[in-house]
């Protein structure tokens, strides 16, 4: 098991991770919407222990972090509409799932055998620092065991993944802190998966609307049913705490709450306390202790969090 570091932002620290990187190993970064778990995207051994160390399902594709997008048409075939959603929101909390280009040189695990890729040119200045130093690809999925809360500060990559990885470089709490938007383009350009940025505006920027995912078909990150779980059950759309529950307020109904997403109803503050506000409540919760979230809009930002929050809520097998 190795002893995992905790580096700060320095050009000291960017360099030990890009050496651990170029010999295999794995190292947390943080991105303007969670902390990623970073591999070699070209090296089998490297993306392997990203599975392993998750606990990922291997049919679960990962995301490729690049530094631009010069690097990404390397790697996948952009057509019109690719061209215009990463003129308008890359770098950001969007990502591209685009036909993989022949020769790519990325490990057939990233793509879990498809034959698409998913790519982000990410916006926080820690991560775009990492990948120049860097140098190549990165896969990163988020820096959490699978299936559980995701991680937008560095302490929660520690509580989850501490003595698995190698490093994590503390870059901060995430500002976006739900995950990025996947659109998939192979075809009809579907949303399949919603995120930082809203579906209004990337239909605004495709003019034309995005259709859902495909039923039954693994895609992209992001679309398993049961995700981003705390310990405790989730009940939604709730007005009141019921005996042994950790409410969770949002807006108006913030009055009483032991945490709440936004007093001032604030979609993006909302969005960026979610995972937090999800985590303290599993704590304050504790054992045979449940979770109960006040209803949030399904617009704009709100989208992406019911997303998260009807997976968190979900059965688990």
């Amino acid at each position: 098991m190795p002893v995992t570091q905790c580096l700060a932002p320095t050009p000291d620290g960017l360099a030990q991770l890009a050496d651990l990187l170029r010999t295999g190993g794995l190292v947390a970064f943080p991105t303007e919407t969670v902390y990623g778990l970073g591999g070699d995207a070209r090296s089998d051994l490297a993306v392997a222990q990203i599975f392993e160390a998750k606990g990922r399902p291997r049919f679960n594709p990962l995301i490729v972090h690049l530094p631009d997008a010069a690097a990404a048409r390397a790697l996948a075939v952009f057509d019109g509409r690719a061209e215009a959603l990463a003129a308008a929101f890359w770098p950001g909390p969007l990502t591209l799932v685009l036909p993989l280009r022949a020769g790519s040189g990325l490990s057939d695990l990233v793509t879990a055998g498809l034959p698409t890729v998913a790519l982000r040119i990410p916006a926080h200045p820690v991560a775009r620092a990492l990948l120049q130093v860097f140098g190549g690809p990165l896969a990163a999925p988020s820096a959490n065991p699978s299936g559980r809360i995701s991680p937008t500060r560095a302490a929660h990559v520690m509580e989850g993944l501490g003595g698995r990885i190698d490093a994590v470089i503390d870059g901060g709490a995430c500002a976006v802190g739900v995950e990025s938007t996947i659109v998939g383009l192979e075809g009809a350009a579907r949303l399949l998966r919603p995120g930082g940025v809203p579906v209004e505006a990337l239909e605004t920027a495709l003019g034309l609307p995005l259709l859902p995912p495909e039923a039954g078909q693994i895609t992209a990150p992001g679309q398993l049913a049961a995700h981003y779980a705390p310990g405790a059950p989730v009940r939604l759309d709730a007005v009141a705490a019921r005996p042994n529950e950790v409410w969770i307020g949002f807006g108006p109904q913030s009055a009483g709450a032991a945490l709440t997403l936004s007093e001032a109803g604030d979609l993006v503050e909302a969005a960026a306390r979610l995972f937090h506000s999800l985590r303290e409540a599993d704590r304050l919760a504790g054992p045979g202790g449940a979770i109960a979230v006040a209803p949030v809009p399904e617009t704009g930002l709100g989208r992406a969090i019911n997303d998260r929050l009807r997976r968190a809520a979900a059965p688990r097998g």
